[in-house]
């Protein structure tokens, strides 16, 4: 229950003890540009919460990680977690923060466009190899789909050198699949967003669903069950019965989901974040739908199924 209601606000103000070295800032989504966030962590289980003065939920840092987080009258004890990149235990790198797309949730083409060279990246990984498990590579768009394809696998055949598991959420061509693969990534993650087709078009113009389908298909035979991943963000106007088809159409090709509340921002500041009771039906739709496909998202090794801080993972948090 705990997860799921911190979920539903998404934010809390951070007062105390300075938070260096527990602030991750983010360059791709809906919180680009942002405050930052923390991981605030519980008996191994940890959620992300995104940095506002506004916010219900306080955490108040006690110094050296330990915290503690008020929510609904309760005290919670736990730890917020240091962050390698991004994220506890992984340095997730976004390799382009800019987009010729305008994806109606997403911040980043408000922002202005600029794209880590490779030796920055290799310097990035290098600064913190000692402390993760796994290497999470993302990107917008810069010039060309094929363009930004081709740069991120330079990013990869250059990271290859430390040994550490590899995965990879872009933008796909119909090669993308097979090329990453080849060079040796371990998971992928390409993201058909919505619950249905009309909604993609209306939140990202421009894009095709059918290619991400198609690459998704493509993946699961390469990379194996449990190592390929899809977002599905809820909250974009979708029925719960929508999710539910969506959802089901994921797993029967091998496809573990991704279920994200929405964030707020860009051209769906509008809108509301799904509530506490909406993210517990539909992760109960979830864990029914990989049951039945055999999937387990805890052999996940890296992105967002391994982290589980934004989302409610079925077989790797409990409600």
């Amino acid at each position: 229950m705990l997860k799921a209601r911190l979920l539903s606000e998404g934010t809390a103000r951070l007062e105390g003890a300075p938070g260096n070295g527990y602030v991750s800032a983010s360059t791709a989504g809906p919180g680009a540009g942002g405050p930052g966030s923390v991981f605030f962590s519980l008996g191994g289980k940890r959620v992300r919460l995104a940095l506002d003065q506004e916010s219900s939920i306080r955490i108040l840092h006690r110094g050296g990680g330990k915290a503690t987080l008020f929510v609904d009258g309760k005290e919670i004890e736990g730890i917020i977690e240091p962050i390698a990149l991004h994220c506890p235990r992984q340095a997730y790198l976004t390799v382009s923060s800019g987009c010729i797309f305008s994806c109606r949730y997403c911040e980043v083409p408000g922002h202005p466009q600029w794209r880590k060279s490779v030796d920055e990246i290799v310097a990035m990984v290098e600064g913190v190899a000692d402390r993760i498990d796994a290497i999470s590579l993302t990107s917008g768009v810069m010039g060309s789909v094929e363009e930004e394809e081709q740069y991120v696998l330079g990013v990869v055949h250059r990271l290859a050198r430390f040994g550490i598991p590899i995965g990879v959420s872009i933008y796909p061509t119909r090669e993308s699949a097979e090329r990453l693969h080849a060079l040796g990534v371990l998971e992928v993650k390409f993201n058909v967003e919505t619950a249905t087709e009309a909604l993609f078009a209306q939140m990202c113009p421009g894009l095709s669903r059918d290619d991400i389908w198609r690459a998704l298909v493509q993946s699961v035979p390469l990379f194996g069950k449990n190592h390929v991943f899809s977002n599905l963000i809820i909250g974009l106007g979708e029925t719960d019965e929508e999710v539910r088809d969506c959802i089901h159409a994921l797993t029967r090709i091998g496809v573990i989901p991704v279920i994200r509340p929405l964030s707020p921002a860009a051209g769906c500041r509008g809108y509301r974040r799904p509530s506490k009771e909406r993210v517990l039906a539909i992760n109960r739709i979830h864990t029914d739908a990989l049951q039945r496909a055999g999937l387990d998202p805890g052999a996940a090794v890296t992105m967002c199924v391994a982290c589980t801080g934004c989302d409610l993972v079925p077989g790797r948090d409990d409600t």
